[in-house]
């Protein structure tokens, strides 16, 4: 088993190198994540767009193709909406790299551990200690982990 071979494979195919890690339960996720950021992308792209051709409209006296339904917003509130929906477009394309990049961290990292086992007798025990000082005393807690 080969975390860069679970890499390549993410890279190629999101979701891949987490069925290579037999981890395929993830790839509803990393799918899901995709899809909620492309709809937020086009979407927020369309506004954009719209906003962006009523406010050149309106700068161009141009009022036969202005949309009816934003009349009454003054020139400055089109121009903010578009500028609104043009950062959140951007940041949409910022988020769809994240989840693919998170994508490549996963499959890359699980990879590691593929082999890596968590034995039944791991244990951990915390006690309260004291530890006499010069002059005094010192407490504190002691930590023993068995493995």
């Amino acid at each position: 088993h080969s975390a860069k071979a679970a890499l390549w494979k993410s890279a190629i195919i999101p979701g891949w190198g987490q069925v290579y890690n037999k981890q395929a339960w993830k790839v509803g996720i990393i799918y899901g994540g995709a899809a909620a950021v492309t709809y937020f992308a086009i979407d927020n792209y369309r506004n954009a767009q719209k906003f962006k051709t009523e406010y050149i409209n309106r700068s161009n006296g141009n009022t036969s193709d202005l949309l009816p339904e934003y009349s009454r917003y003054p020139d400055q509130n089109i121009y903010n909406l578009y500028q609104a929906y043009e950062k959140n477009f951007q940041l949409s394309i910022i988020a769809g790299v994240a989840v693919y990049a998170l994508n490549l961290i996963d499959a890359y990292v699980y990879g590691h551990l593929f082999y890596f086992e968590i034995k039944e007798d791991l244990s951990m025990l915390v006690t309260p200690s004291v530890t006499p000082t010069f002059n005094s005393f010192a407490s504190g807690l002691t930590m023993k982990i068995n493995f």
